[in-house]
C-alpha cells in the first residue's frame, strides 16, 4: 500500500462512508485525517511510518486516536474491496486515553444565564428556551438545530432526534418549566408566520445554525458573568445533574446516545466528585 494508492481510491471510500450510519462531521474528519497522513508523506506506507507519523503529531491523545482510527479504516475498507492484498496498519495500537475531568456548570450558573434572558423580544425567547433544552436534555448542540416545530411535542414533554451521532434516533424528555419555555418561544414565532420548518429561527426568519446558536448563547453566558462557556459545557450538565439527582445510568445512555459506557463512565467519577467535596464539607475534617 502505497500514497498514490490512497489518493487514487479516496473519492471512492468517501462514497463508501456516506453509504453508512456515520455523520456527515465524522466523514469530513476522516477524509481530513488522510488528507493531512498524505500532506506528511510520500511512498510505501508502512507500520514504521505511521507511528512516525503519529510520533510527529503535535496534538492530543484524543485527535491522535481519531486520526489512526480513519487511517486505519481507510485500510480495512481498501482490503475489503480487494484494492490491497494485505493491511499494514494491523497492531499499531492508538494512544491511552488519559480520564479527563468533565466541567460543568452549577445550577446558579444555569439559572444566571436563564436570568439574562428576561424580556420580551424573540430572541429573549428563543434563548431562554434553548439554554433549558440543551441543560436539561444533553442533547449535542448539532442535534438540537436540526430539530423542526413537529418534533417537540408539548403535551408528552419530548423531543425526537431523528439522527444523533452514529445515526440512531432518540426520543427525549424535557421538564414543564422547559415546555412553558418552548411554548412562550413558540407562540412569538407563529406570529411571524413563516413557512421555514426550523425549530430555531435567527433574524429575519432564516434558520438558526450552529454558530449562531453558539453566539447566542455566549452572549448570554456573558451577560450572565458565566465565565469559559462553550456549548458543549451544555451537554456536560445535563449528565452532571441527571446523575447528581438520582437518575439511572441506563437512563443516562438513552437520552444521550450513548452506546457504550466511555462517556457515562466519565460522567459517573464526575458526579462522584461533586458528592465527595460536599461529603468533606459536612463531615468538617479541620475539627481537630
Amino acid at each position: 500500500m502505497d500514497t498514490d494508492l490512497l489518493r487514487e481510491f479516496l473519492p471512492s471510500w468517501r462514497l463508501a462512508l456516506l453509504n453508512t450510519n456515520r455523520s456527515p462531521g465524522t466523514i469530513a474528519t476522516y477524509r481530513y485525517s488522510i488528507e493531512l497522513f498524505l500532506d506528511w508523506h510520500d511512498g510505501e506506507v508502512t507500520r514504521e511510518t505511521v507511528r512516525n507519523w503519529l510520533a510527529d503529531m503535535d496534538a492530543a491523545p484524543a485527535t491522535i486516536r481519531l486520526r489512526l482510527q480513519a487511517l486505519k479504516s481507510y485500510a480495512n475498507w481498501l482490503l475489503a474491496e480487494g484494492e490491497i492484498d494485505s493491511n499494514p496498519l494491523v497492531g499499531i495500537a492508538p494512544p491511552k486515553l488519559h480520564a479527563k475531568v468533565t466541567p460543568s456548570l452549577t445550577d446558579g450558573q444555569v439559572a444566571a444565564m436563564i436570568a439574562a434572558c428576561k424580556g420580551n423580544t424573540l430572541a429573549d425567547r428563543r434563548d431562554e428556551a434553548a439554554i433549558r433544552f440543551l441543560a436539561e436534555t444533553g442533547v449535542r448542540a448539532r442535534e438540537a438545530i436540526s430539530l423542526a416545530v413537529d418534533d417537540v411535542n408539548l403535551e408528552t414533554r419530548t423531543a425526537i432526534i431523528r439522527q444523533g451521532k452514529g445515526g440512531d434516533g432518540r426520543i427525549v424528555p424535557f421538564s414543564v418549566e422547559c415546555a412553558a419555555a418552548l411554548d412562550r418561544y413558540l407562540r412569538m414565532r407563529r406570529r411571524q408566520r413563516l413557512t421555514e420548518s426550523s425549530l430555531w429561527i435567527g433574524v429575519g426568519g432564516k434558520t438558526f445554525g450552529y454558530y449562531g446558536l453558539r453566539k447566542s448563547l455566549s452572549r448570554r453566558a456573558v451577560m450572565a458573568s458565566v465565565p469559559g462557556f462553550h456549548l458543549h459545557l451544555m451537554r456536560h450538565t445535563a449528565a452532571t445533574r441527571w446523575l447528581r439527582n438520582g437518575g439511572s445510568e441506563g437512563g443516562l445512555m438513552a437520552i444521550a446516545g450513548w452506546k457504550d459506557r466511555t462517556m457515562l463512565d466519565r460522567y459517573t467519577k464526575a458526579s462522584a466528585s461533586e458528592r465527595a467535596i460536599s461529603e468533606a464539607a459536612r463531615l468538617k475534617l479541620g475539627a481537630f
